[in-house]
């Protein structure tokens, strides 16, 4: 639930070698929200960290603060992936963050470029990023792909068709992953996070603060953090257990049309 497809602009800062005993992490869309508490509670649990995103400034940062490397990365861009990739060296793990929505308009009024913005960032950037690494991450000999959803991907709802189809999409070929690479040595995780408050909503609504912050009025969303700790547990658990599939969402959300607010 990333907002941020990120763009090949620099590369940013050149990969340096992860300590000995280190493995590393790649996280997308790591230079705000879910992808960048991310970095740091993976750097925390002994990763070295490679942060990729199109605001590479951030990214740097941030990885100035946990000893990682920022590249830019544009997950909408193959050239742009093959860059980060070969920058990037060995991987163990992929968290498949940077993705997003844009509008919330009924299917007969859709912005049919707002659809193909939520498929490039969502899908394909899922599809080029997993596809590019794989090699990689089996050659680990414990490989982990971590694909952030959406409860989105579960269900749907009223005027959420663009989004909905796209994260259902992402979904399925993350999920078909874990038959075709049945007995090799990589784990695949689908994390569905409901609401959590980031610059989801701002994205959605193309800046509309006021409107964005109505998404989680009268209620205790889930943070940035929430999710991340999930992540971390997933991305520590021995290499013979697969978390297959984890769905967290604040106490108050029954699901994408029930929620409680007082």
């Amino acid at each position: 639930m990333s907002t941020e497809p990120s763009s090949p602009s620099d590369h940013g800062d050149a990969p340096s070698r992860p300590p000995s005993g280190r493995r590393t992490a790649v996280v997308t869309g790591a230079s705000s929200g879910i992808g960048a508490a991310t970095a740091r509670v993976l750097a925390a649990a002994g990763y070295h960290v490679v942060l990729g995103a199109r605001r590479v400034e951030r990214c740097q940062a941030i990885a100035a603060e946990i000893d990682g490397t920022a590249l830019a990365l544009d997950v909408t861009d193959q050239e742009s992936v093959d860059a980060f990739v070969a920058a990037a060296g060995p991987v163990s793990v992929l968290v498949n963050n940077a993705g997003g929505a844009k509008g919330l308009a009924p299917l007969a009024e859709a912005d049919l470029n707002d659809w193909r913005w939520m498929w490039e960032t969502n899908v394909l950037g899922t599809v080029r990023m997993t596809k590019a690494l794989l090699p990689a991450l089996v050659a680990s000999g414990d490989g982990l792909v971590v694909t952030v959803t959406s409860t989105a991907a579960l269900e749907t709802y009223d005027n959420g068709s663009g989004y909905t189809s796209a994260k259902h999409a992402q979904a399925v070929a993350h999920r078909t992953l874990r038959g075709e690479l049945l007995g090799q040595p990589v784990r695949f995780t689908e994390i569905c996070p409901g609401l959590v408050e980031t610059d989801f909503s701002r994205v959605r609504f193309k800046g509309d603060e006021e409107r964005a912050a109505a998404v989680y009025a009268g209620l205790t969303p889930l943070t940035a953090e929430d999710v991340a700790e999930v992540i971390g547990f997933v991305a520590t658990r021995p290499a013979h257990v697969d978390l297959d599939q984890v769905v967290i969402r604040p106490r108050e959300q029954a699901s994408s049309m029930r929620v409680h607010r007082s």
